[in-house]
């Protein structure tokens, strides 16, 4: 499988000629991920606008009919609202299994990290695809099950470089790959990446950091 980053937490998954585009959103190059080549299907972990742009994403959709897309229940919902022709917007429960253009996904977790609690809480599903790269959202859901590659969130209002380090040994994946990254500039994410390599490496977790646009093989 190839992953390629697209800047903060959009990633494209491609194997066998199939393609996942997850979490296309406002922080990201949204629109370069749905157009680097055809895509097969679409995921979102849950609805903040850095996760999901709008404005791309929903002229997309109604372009590409045929394009199935997973999202918790309140994004469909939503989304239904907005394409009420549209068929193939699938709601997606935390312990779900599904098939999906040739990749097993499995959805975990359910609940976004608490920013605060005066903000509300929205559902939050990480994603495991062919039961080895974790696409966990905004949480720190540890999986059932190890997995190879951990797409770890760098920075997030939600948490602290602490909560990310505990978050890379608890999984322990062979291999941890940034994202959520769109609020840090140069010096802080260096300084992130620096702790989180240094305090899981002991733990055998190598941090692998693909440029944007960037395609790794996992």
């Amino acid at each position: 499988m190839e992953l390629t980053r697209f800047e903060h937490s959009c990633v494209r998954l491609e194997r066998d000629g199939h393609a996942l585009v997850i979490d296309p959103g406002t922080f990201a190059d949204a629109a370069g991920a749905l157009a680097s080549g055809p895509v097969d299907a679409v995921l979102v972990t849950h609805e903040h606008p850095d996760h999901l742009d709008h404005d791309v994403v929903v002229p997309w959709l109604a372009e590409h009919p045929e394009v199935p897309f997973h999202a918790p229940a309140g994004v469909v919902r939503d989304l239904r609202s907005r394409l009420p022709d549209r068929s193939g917007l699938h709601p997606v429960e935390a312990g779900e299994r599904f098939d999906v253009a040739g990749f097993e996904v499995r959805a975990v977790g359910g609940q976004h990290a608490v920013i605060h609690p005066l903000i509300p809480y929205v559902a939050n599903l990480g994603y495991v695809v062919d039961g080895s790269v974790y696409h966990p959202g905004d949480a720190f859901t540890v999986p059932p099950d190890r997995i190879d590659t951990l797409l770890v969130p760098l920075h997030a209002p939600w948490s602290r470089s602490a909560d990310v380090i505990d978050f890379l040994i608890a999984v322990r994946p062979r291999r941890a790959v940034p994202i959520h990254d769109g609020l840090l500039n140069e010096r802080g994410r260096g300084l992130v990446l620096e702790h989180a390599a240094r305090l899981s490496s002991p733990f055998g977790v190598e941090l692998v950091d693909p440029g944007a646009g960037e395609t790794l093989r996992v």
